[in-house]
């Protein structure tokens, strides 16, 4: 199947990344989500990453900015999806909500159209069960900056078929990017993991065991990881956290998953991290 145009819905942090990689390699891209001001803020994003990550590659851009901005249309209309041939999914972990979209991109996209699932921990195998086409439905769980991150978790759901598998690998492949295919579980690997270990590091910070600044410098100091869990959490976003936390607590119904009271807290604050400059560090 050859992939010219892809959807991409929700201009989030994460989507908006995965607007900017599909559009750096060729492709164009319909870039969709309910508000104007959020995609004209994405849009302002992306200009500013092409010329920040540049910084940071190792290989320049094929083509300039203007060229790669000109290659997404942003729009809050999901008929538009009638004219691409690949979907890629980036709505809030939100069970009700990810529902309500693929049931109607499922009447407007072509049968053909495989629908990428980027998701922290909601079931590929849920997600396919809505729409008429779960054998061309999987996850693909992009990390944030998606840019410049070289790792996709591709995630198999039970009905997902091994022609969809290769469609989304080429096309990870086509970005300069590695898919690792994993099984349908909450949480996957990735998050299974880090979502656990975000949320204890928050318990040691609310049960005064240490600082959060302490937290991060043992992981770094300890381990060699470049970031630590609550650096990580304030980059990905603490509502995030909580959501994909909680999902994980309710899917397996165990204690271990149930989310520290400070979390909810400063989700409730508003205190979400980078993008509101304030979480476990002042930005």
């Amino acid at each position: 199947m050859s992939i010219r145009t892809v959807g991409v819905i929700g201009a989030g942090t994460i989507g908006r990344g995965v607007a900017q990689s599909m559009a750096e390699s060729g492709l164009d891209v319909i870039l969709i989500d309910v508000s104007e001001r959020q995609l004209a803020d994405a849009m302002a994003q992306i200009g500013q990453d092409l010329l920040l990550h540049g910084i940071f590659r190792s290989r320049p851009l094929r083509d300039d900015a203007r060229t790669v901005l000109g290659r997404i249309t942003d729009t809050t209309d999901l008929a538009s999806l009638r004219a691409v041939d690949f979907v890629v999914e980036n709505v809030t972990e939100n069970w009700d909500i990810k529902r309500d979209v693929h049931e109607r991109i499922d009447k407007i996209c072509r049968d053909d159209v495989v629908f990428a699932v980027n998701t922290s921990a909601v079931p590929i195998t849920r997600v396919g069960s809505v729409t008429g086409r779960p054998d061309r439905v999987l996850g693909l769980h992009f990390m944030n900056p998606v840019p410049l991150m070289d790792t996709v978790e591709v995630v198999q759901g039970h009905f997902t078929s091994a022609e969809t598998l290769d469609t989304a690998l080429k096309l990870l492949d086509d970005l300069g990017k590695e898919g690792i295919v994993v099984q349908d579980a909450p949480g996957f690997v990735t998050n299974r993991v880090l979502m656990l270990t975000i949320n204890e590091a928050v318990f040691c910070v609310q049960d005064q065991v240490a600082t959060a600044e302490q937290v991060d410098l043992m992981f770094k100091g300890c381990f060699g990881h470049k970031m630590g869990p609550l650096e990580t959490g304030d980059l990905i976003g603490l509502d995030t956290i909580l959501n994909s936390i909680t999902v994980l607590y309710e899917s397996f119904k165990d204690s271990k998953y149930r989310p520290a009271p400070l979390l909810q807290k400063m989700v409730d604050a508003g205190l979400l991290g980078r993008k509101t400059g304030r979480g476990f560090y002042t930005y």
